[in-house]
């Protein structure tokens, strides 16, 4: 298997057609084998329904189904059960278009690099309908990123990565932040992306960030506030961490 797309979904009927298609048609132009893999969170809508029914006339769709934990565990659902050597971590909304997989590819296959990481920051990114608040908290909260674990990094909260297969299955199994042991209430994104970003810079790997196209897709699935703040707190744990040396490569 050359590439695995990991898609978290939750509540996503009205779009999940349109981005399996899209990702779909790409992906078989783009590579000799791939796989899709749909986790749904714990959809209280016709998400599962409609993977599955998209599912019976395209092979390379995989849907798994977990309890509704938040994305982190979704995603990290996805990482392992992926068979690809390279696996893209990817946003249901498509708010980065598939066709910049393209981008992230060259600079790991052609320069080795072991994550190359969508970025809404630098030269050439385009942030697109994004309202002025969202882009200043977005803001506000990498720069505390950066001031306490990732410094030099623009944008670790763009839902799309590519990881070197062997890369990701090895920092996922370690993820902490990530990994519900309980089911949740509303949907969440979690600060999921910094531990692993943070791992994969005390183990060595190397991390190229890569401007993309970005379009902010509105929702009322996730509250900016209270998220927020939960993932503040989950920063200061993962710097708690850090500071009491629990992260090695073992």
């Amino acid at each position: 298997m050359e590439y695995s797309i990991v898609i978290p979904a939750y509540n996503e009927s009205d779009k999940i057609s349109s981005t399996l298609t899209q990702v779909v048609n790409f992906m078989r132009n783009f590579s000799h084998d791939f796989e899709i893999i749909v986790v749904d969170d714990g959809s209280k809508d016709s998400t599962v329904q409609t993977v599955a029914d998209y599912k019976r006339e395209n092979q390379e769709i995989v849907l798994v189904k977990n309890p509704h934990m938040g994305k982190g565990p979704a995603v990290s659902t996805g990482v392992k059960k992926a068979k690809g050597k390279y696996i893209y971590l990817a946003d249901a909304d498509l708010s980065t278009p598939i066709t910049e997989l393209k981008k992230l590819a060259v600079w790991m296959i052609d320069h080795d690099y072991d994550i190359v990481i969508a970025s809404r920051e630098g030269t050439g990114a385009e942030r697109l309908n994004e309202p002025f608040y969202r882009h200043m908290m977005g803001r506000v909260f990498n720069f505390l990123i950066q001031s306490l674990v990732l410094p030099g990094i623009q944008d670790s909260q763009c839902g799309f990565k590519l990881f070197k297969g062997e890369v990701a299955k090895k920092l996922f199994s370690k993820l902490e932040i990530g990994s519900a042991d309980k089911e949740i209430k509303d949907a969440y994104t979690g600060a999921w992306d910094v531990e692993i970003l943070y791992m994969a810079k005390v183990f060595g790997y190397t991390i190229k960030e890569v401007s993309v196209k970005w379009t902010h897709v509105k929702t009322t699935r996730v509250n900016p506030l209270r998220d927020s703040f939960k993932m503040l707190f989950e920063l200061l744990h993962i710097k708690k961490k850090a500071l009491l040396g629990k992260y090695h490569i073992s």
